[in-house]
């Protein structure tokens, strides 16, 4: 045990050791609610871990909340200058001889870790990926079926599946310069939804192809 807190508190391991006792102690409040995992990230769209503009991104690093990419790269950077600090004082080095290869490790320990925590995040982008809001657009060219008696020009519902298998009511109306049997437009048809009327606030339909 006590090579092993030496060796935490020896160049260049000492570097990463109280960072990583840090990141511990903000997960375990974290878990507790007692703080928020998105502390790091702002709310205007150029977040430090989740936006493509954030300065994590510049290393391949973004799309991620910040703190789990910074507690990755602590986490992977003492572990690695660690175990380099035990190679090295097993190695009996002169002072100078020791102090730069300590700062050799620094280097390949921070090398290293990028490369892990930037292949890690890799798959955790999907998992972090914000939604995007569905848009009355998406409606468009989607097959609708009739809910109300009939659709005419100034009435009309029918219901539409989205994306995701939910179901919603909408608006419908056929426009008068569309010539239809009125039966194409009974309840429980179905019709295509071609465009949306912004003003009216009604998705436009006509007979399905």
């Amino acid at each position: 045990m006590s090579e092993f807190v030496h060796a935490s508190l020896a160049f260049p391991a000492v570097l990463f050791t109280f960072a990583l006792i840090v990141v511990i102690g903000f997960w375990v409040l974290t878990l507790f609610g007692g703080a928020d995992p998105d502390i790091l990230d702002t709310d205007g769209g150029a977040e430090i871990g989740e936006s493509g503009g954030g300065f994590l991104s510049v290393f391949g690093l973004g799309h991620v909340p910040a703190t789990v990419v910074l507690s990755l790269l602590i986490t992977f950077s003492w572990f690695l200058s660690l175990a380099g600090t035990v190679l090295l004082d097993g190695l009996g080095l002169p002072g100078l001889v020791y102090a730069l290869l300590a700062l050799g490790v620094l280097l390949v320990a921070v090398v290293l870790a990028w490369a892990a925590t930037r292949a890690l995040i890799s798959p955790l982008r999907r998992v972090f990926a914000p939604e995007v809001p569905a848009s009355r657009a998406d409606f468009v060219g989607r097959v609708c079926v009739i809910r109300t008696g009939s659709v005419t020009h100034d009435f009309g519902q029918a219901e539409v599946t989205a994306d995701d298998g939910s179901t919603a009511i909408v608006q419908v109306r056929v426009p008068v310069e569309i010539a239809h049997d009125p039966e194409d437009f009974r309840s429980g048809r179905t019709a295509l939804i071609f465009d949306y009327d912004a003003i009216g606030e009604v998705f436009l339909v006509a007979p399905p192809p």
